[in-house]
């Protein structure tokens, strides 16, 4: 039975397990275990296992909500006004926050393996998050019927992660102003060129 969703201190809450391995995880990446979970969640590894089975699949929530907050990040320091231009810069500033997010520095410490594969997965949650958030972000360009009203515009969100994870997935540029600098470039270039039919100020 999974326990009830609840914010605050009760080691037994989603909430307080999430937060804590998200925080676990900024520093040790895919090294946090289900025995250091327990321990800093104050709760059982048997517990842990019971709702969640393994740490795998805690590593993959915590990296979706990280992915989220990166979005929602963005949306504060950088908001969409719906325009090309104002998306372009939306999700330049969610591919910098990725890149500089101690848990992406971390998982390319802990597990060079997996961040490589996360450069070229064609499916599973976090994925699916990437997708369904830019998606949103691009249905002021279609007035009617939002990507779903146009099949054009529909097939890009997958196309701009898949320009976007490059820039994203690269925390050894952290830094390093112009290599920052030529990864937002090239993203924004790129960007640029996959949504210019729906640019109107062009």
């Amino acid at each position: 039975m999974s326990p009830e969703f609840a914010y605050g201190h009760n080691p037994h809450s989603t909430g307080h397990v999430l937060t804590t391995v998200r925080t676990l995880m900024r520093t040790d990446g895919l090294d946090v275990s289900l025995t250091a979970i327990a321990r800093s969640c104050g709760t059982t590894r048997n517990f842990l296992y019971a709702n969640w089975k393994s740490a795998s699949g805690l590593h993959l929530l915590a990296l979706g909500a990280e992915l989220a907050q990166a979005f929602e990040t963005a949306g504060r320091t950088r908001p969409s006004d719906g325009t090309v231009r104002g998306i372009t810069e939306h999700l330049t500033q969610v591919v910098r926050v990725v890149r500089r997010h101690p848990t992406t520095a971390a998982v390319a410490r802990t597990a060079r393996r997996g961040l490589a594969a996360a450069h070229t997965a064609t499916d599973g949650a976090l994925v699916q998050i990437a997708i369904d958030r830019i998606g949103d972000l691009l249905h002021p360009l279609y007035p009617l019927g939002g990507i779903w009203g146009d099949p054009k515009l529909a097939s890009k969100p997958w196309q701009i992660l898949w320009i976007a994870r490059p820039a994203a997935l690269c925390p050894e540029a952290v830094g390093d102003q112009d290599r920052e600098d030529t990864l937002d470039a090239a993203f924004t270039e790129l960007l640029g060129d996959l949504l210019a039919p729906w640019d109107a100020s062009r």
